[in-house]
């Protein structure tokens, strides 16, 4: 297992640093990486994370597509900002979720930490649905999740995990900084010029 989570790591990294900056090919690399991590999680008794590797599979999938043809026209994507109603309905799906997830996991033979990782894999599957329409918050919400993960990781004695998860944070910081700076692009690029005045 450690082999594989060696493994798991360098592609997970490879996969979130693509993602940061807007490579297409962050998508395949995820899919390797979400197999593997379904692995080493079933085996830790981490259920809610192991889980949640399915959801990022299927994720993976439709990010991949949104990417390429999500924009308008079928167009490439562009980074956008969360509106107030999405942050509403992730805030209230969130919460249900967290609460369903932690109870079921909860009554699972061997589970571990059952409420926090449930609250961790719930907020990670918001925040990957919004990197799936490249919203640029995703990012912060994947800083204050690796923030959690990695301790967790090393309390469970899965140091090659928390140390991927260590470099997920690092590289979370860098994809905020280059979505938000592309996001500025992207709006300075569309945004109407004056009309002239009349002399």
């Amino acid at each position: 297992m450690e082999v594989i989570q060696w493994i798991a790591a360098v592609v997970g990294a490879v996969s979130v640093y693509l993602s940061a900056r807007e490579n297409i090919w962050s998508w395949p690399t995820a899919i390797v990486n979400v197999s593997l991590s379904a692995l080493i999680f079933a085996r830790s008794g981490l259920y809610s994370d192991m889980g949640l590797q399915v959801v990022y599979l299927v994720l993976s999938i439709y990010g991949w597509y949104q990417w390429l043809h999500g924009g308008e026209l079928r167009t490439r994507l562009h980074v956008t900002r969360a509106s107030p109603r999405i942050w509403a309905i992730s805030t209230l799906i969130g919460i249900a979720s967290w609460l369903v997830l932690g109870r079921l996991t909860s009554m699972l033979p061997g589970v571990s930490l059952p409420y926090l990782d449930s609250g961790l894999a719930t907020l990670s599957l918001i925040a990957q649905w919004m990197m799936t329409r490249k919203i640029l918050e995703n990012w912060i919400l994947w800083i204050l999740v690796d923030v959690v993960y990695v301790p967790m990781y090393f309390y469970k004695g899965l140091l090659p995990t928390a140390g991927l998860y260590a470099v997920f944070l690092a590289l979370a910081v860098i994809g905020f900084v280059q979505w938000r700076r592309s996001h500025g692009r992207d709006r300075a690029v569309v945004a109407p010029h004056p009309a002239p005045t009349p002399a």
